[in-house]
């Protein structure tokens, strides 16, 4: 028997997916937020790469002043409503929290920044003055996490900014990206408006910028240009049968799921090949929409898993199963998936061996591809003098975001590989003050 039934409607999508941090009301914020210690030097500022003020907003929930709250978040987070939902919080700033090493719960720090947050968006409430404008313009390639955090704080100095998106919505990751559990499109979409009105900078949707005479018509009309293009499809695996029908990229699906949600439908028993957070999200989604069994194959051990604990305790929390230390060597069928044929594997000296004469075929009628994604290798290329590692990322200086080309700031997943929202978010403020400097002095 699958855990969930698979949801014919809309209502049926919202209760199988239902928040796993779920609002807070003002009487539980009161009481969450009178734990706090306000530990002098506290270890969760230092875990929030975006350095939250994290005692001080929880202090003033406390003491009734809800607004400064929200205004010491938005000081420091652009995304914040967004980051308290999507963000690891388990390993960043709650992991930090003094109780734990008490053994004690640690603080909801998530839920209460979600709170606040989403108190300011509901009132609509200003916080910052725009500075006069300066008479520069920056364009910025993607309104993604980092794309529009540095929107903001480039709106709050005075430039004129302008974003081009490839895709019809804003947030990139956040919206296409996250699994509905953690946050719905409604919260992700009020974040954005509540941003683009409060700071005035433009998007152009649908204007994605594919040719080396788009990047000269930006560097000639601009002063500067801010890339925050993240990362692309999933990357192929290489093996035989990866393109048969009900095989498909893990980025693809969830980014499906996001827009059509209980029109996406499932196998009964689908395999989920790898090992990251993007493999538990898929794997915990498919069991969502009502998969009878969902297999997560890893080709490593679990100890050697790049997925948090907890996301790994969530999807088997939903009823996904791990098989580890073996091998896709081809995914079966004829035009559609009917299994997946593995080897078993070792790991000798930190490389993948496969053990010989070990193959066997496990039978599905879905395969989900969970092996990374793609970088944007010809967009990067139409860069002059854009320096880039053997990874594919983008070389920035990390002080300023500033690329080799000193007119081009980039952030986020290109520049990263591929780390959380609350990263990309700082990257995308610091560039900001990196193209102040730049232009200015």
């Amino acid at each position: 028997m699958p855990e969930f039934r698979r949801p014919e409607n809309e209502q049926e999508f919202h209760k199988n997916f239902e928040q796993i941090k779920p609002l807070m009301n003002q009487t539980e914020a009161y009481y969450e937020s009178s734990r706090c210690l306000f530990c002098y030097d506290a270890p969760c500022i230092k875990a929030c790469p975006t350095g939250i003020d994290i005692p001080l907003f929880i202090r003033q929930i406390n003491s009734g002043n809800v607004k400064g709250s929200a205004k010491t978040i938005y000081s420091a987070n652009n995304f914040g409503r967004a980051c308290g939902n999507v963000c690891p919080t388990e390993v960043l700033c709650e992991g930090s929290c003094v109780y734990t090493k008490q053994n004690i719960k640690p603080i909801e720090i998530g839920r209460l920044q979600s709170f606040a947050t989403s108190q300011a968006i509901n009132e609509d409430t200003s916080f910052f003055p725009l500075a006069e404008n300066n008479g520069k313009k920056v364009a910025v390639i993607g309104a993604g996490p980092a794309g529009i955090s540095c929107a903001c704080e480039l709106r709050k100095m005075g430039f004129s900014v302008d974003i081009f998106e490839a895709k019809e919505y804003p947030s990139g990751l956040t919206l296409y990206g996250v699994a509905p559990y953690k946050i719905t499109n409604q919260a992700v979409l009020e974040e954005m408006d509540y941003l683009q009105k409060q700071f005035g900078y433009k998007i152009h949707y649908k204007t994605a910028i594919t040719e080396r005479k788009d990047i000269e018509n930006l560097h000639k009309k601009y002063d500067a240009v801010f890339i925050g293009i993240g990362l692309g499809s999933t990357s192929e695996l290489g093996i035989p049968g990866e393109y048969l029908e009900n095989s498909r990229g893990a980025v693809e699906f969830i980014q499906k799921l996001r827009i059509n949600k209980h029109q996406v439908k499932v196998g009964k028993k689908v395999i989920v090949l790898g090992g990251g957070n993007t493999a538990m999200d898929a794997a915990s989604e498919a069991s969502r929409l009502g998969a009878e069994k969902v297999i997560l194959c890893y080709r490593r051990s679990q100890k050697e898993m790049k997925a948090y604990w907890f996301e790994y305790d969530l999807a088997k929390s939903v009823g996904t199963s791990g098989v580890f230390n073996v091998v896709p060597l081809e995914i079966v069928g004829d035009k559609k998936v009917s299994g997946v044929k593995f080897a078993k594997s070792k790991v000798e000296n930190g490389t993948v061996k496969i053990i010989p004469k070990s193959e066997f075929i496990e039978p599905c009628d879905m395969v989900i591809k969970a092996t990374g994604q793609e970088k944007y290798h010809a967009f990067l290329k139409m860069i002059d003098n854009l320096k880039v590692d053997n990874k594919d990322r983008i070389v920035v200086n990390p002080e300023t975001g500033q690329t080799n080309n000193p007119k081009f700031f980039a952030g986020g997943d290109s520049v990263n590989g591929g780390k959380e929202v609350v990263n990309a978010v700082a990257e995308g403020r610091n560039a900001a003050y990196g193209i102040q400097k730049y232009i200015f002095g």
